[in-house]
């Protein structure tokens, strides 16, 4: 027969395991974003840098038109890298439908949102009165060292 404590540190310990798979989901989408735009940057670059020569104005002479063997391979280019584009935006799209969906009604979220914010505000209140209490020992600290120090200056040396 299971405890009800027993009961309640295995949901707990699921529930401290959902939360770790939502926070890695997070953290591969935010590196999968991060890949969409190295992806991109590195795209429109390769694009820019290997676009065939443009005329500019009948005052300059017609670029070469020189197709070469390397002209070949930088026409594949684009499409290869377009596609790493679609597989990443892919692999992002499938990311996003393995995030958890919302549990509960508005509602709940909300008062959840609201537990969360007095805990928080609770917290912060004990956290400031830690400050202020180590603020106080601290200065006494710096009292007692100025007389200690003081004491120690007006002493005098043996003769």
């Amino acid at each position: 027969m299971t405890s009800s404590s027993e009961l309640v540190r295995a949901s707990s310990f699921l529930g401290a395991i959902h939360e770790f798979l939502k926070m890695d989901i997070i953290s591969q989408l935010q590196d999968q974003v991060n890949t969409i735009a190295a992806l991109a940057f590195n795209t429109f670059g390769t694009l820019q840098r290997d676009a065939p020569p443009g005329r500019l104005s009948s005052n300059y002479p017609e670029p070469p038109a020189n197709p070469t063997e390397e002209t070949v391979n930088i026409a594949e280019q684009p499409k290869l890298m377009s596609s790493a584009l679609v597989k990443a935006a892919k692999q992002f799209d499938a990311l996003v439908n393995a995030l958890p969906l919302a549990e509960g009604r508005e509602e709940a979220q909300l008062k959840r949102i609201a537990e969360l914010q007095a805990e928080n505000d609770a917290i912060g209140q004990e956290l400031q009165r830690q400050l202020e209490a180590a603020e106080k020992e601290l200065k006494q600290v710096q009292e007692l060292f100025s007389e200690a120090a003081d004491n120690c200056l007006n002493m005098k040396k043996p003769d």
